[in-house]
Formats: structure tokens, C-alpha cells, sequence
């Protein structure tokens, strides 16, 4: 009787280690379930500005470039917020600039994952300058762009964003609507969490 009790007491033990070993293997550490990330990053800009002159929106000639930047902040791996500035001062059609200051939710597509790469989609509000033709006037406009893009991790820190694009909607302009497009690329670093 004693020694059924020694193997029954054994075996007790090893399977109260063995399900202890399984749920912790199921369960991510309280230090990195919901870490905070923030990444900050540098992008080149080609856009259409959708205005050559004459209060008319039309594509111009000449496209606008600029150099940007842009903070991540991921709260969870489907809450994240994204904020940008774009300066498209170089090329300008008769002095024709846009600047453009937003922020909104971006959000990544993990199913699609691989090779490092993910896609993303964001949805971005904020206002948006412009310097109108030869130096003329000067006006500040509501900006909303829809967009998406494609980031790609090359290590811990570093992830290049191979192409952004984003389709902007000026509601107010001049009485009618204006829709500047393009596309941006550049570096990212990972400055504190999981990218």
C-alpha cells in the first residue's frame, strides 16, 4: 500500500509539471503582451498636386517633391496611430508648394505577412499648405488622405517603407475640392518596443 501510494503520488507530480510546462508555453509574459512601440522615420515624396494655376483644380505639368517625416506609435498590434509631416517644396510649377501636417489610425494587414514585409492601411485628417502660383497667395486647407503601403523589417530597428501612398482630399478648396496624390519611400527606426 505504501508503495502504490509513492507511485501514485509520483505520477501526480509529474502531470501537475507537465500541464504547469504546457500553459506557460501558451501564455506571453505580462513584460511583453501589450508593449508600446514607437518608430520615427524619414521619407522622399513625388506627388501631383492637382493645381497648374488659375483657381482650377488640374493636373500640372510638373510633379512635387519633398522630403517627410513620420512618427508610429503602436499601442497593440491592431491599434496604432500614425502622424506625418510632408514638405514638397522641390520642382514646383511656377512656385506652386504643398505642405501637409496629419495623423490618424494606421492599420497593419498580419495576415498578409511575410518575408518581414507588411502592409498597412491608414486613414489620416489634418490641414494642409499651399503657396499658390507665382507667389500670389498663401492658403492653409482641411486634408484628409487615404492610403496604404508596405513596410519591410531589415532588423530589430531598422525597416525601410518600400512605398507609401496616399490619395488626399481637400474639401474646402476655393469652393470646389482639390486631390493631390503620390507616393513617398524611406527609413524607419524603431526607437523603444516591437516594431
Amino acid at each position: 500500500m505504501l508503495m502504490t501510494k509513492k507511485k501514485n503520488h509520483i505520477l501526480l507530480c509529474v502531470v501537475l509539471a507537465a500541464g504547469t510546462a504546457m500553459a506557460g508555453a501558451q501564455v506571453k509574459p505580462a513584460a511583453t503582451a501589450r508593449q508600446i512601440s514607437l518608430t520615427a522615420g524619414a521619407v522622399g515624396s513625388f506627388f501631383q498636386p492637382d493645381y497648374a494655376g488659375g483657381g482650377v483644380p488640374q493636373a500640372s505639368p510638373d510633379h512635387l517633391d519633398g522630403m517627410g517625416v513620420y512618427i508610429d506609435v503602436g499601442f497593440t498590434h491592431w491599434v496604432q496611430l500614425e502622424a506625418e509631416g510632408r514638405w514638397l517644396d522641390f520642382n514646383e510649377y511656377r512656385n506652386i508648394s504643398q505642405n501637409n501636417y496629419l495623423i490618424g489610425p494606421r492599420i497593419p494587414i498580419y495576415p498578409l505577412r511575410f518575408w518581414k514585409v507588411t502592409p498597412y492601411g491608414k486613414v489620416l485628417v489634418g490641414w494642409a499648405s499651399m503657396n499658390f502660383e507665382d507667389n500670389f497667395a498663401w492658403g492653409r486647407f482641411t486634408d484628409i488622405a487615404y492610403g496604404g503601403g508596405m513596410d519591410i523589417q531589415v532588423s530589430k530597428r531598422l525597416s525601410i517603407r518600400a512605398i507609401d501612398f496616399e490619395y488626399q482630399q481637400w474639401p474646402d478648396w476655393l469652393n470646389t475640392s482639390l486631390h493631390p496624390y503620390g507616393y513617398s519611400a524611406g527609413i524607419g527606426y524603431t526607437i523603444f518596443g516591437a516594431h
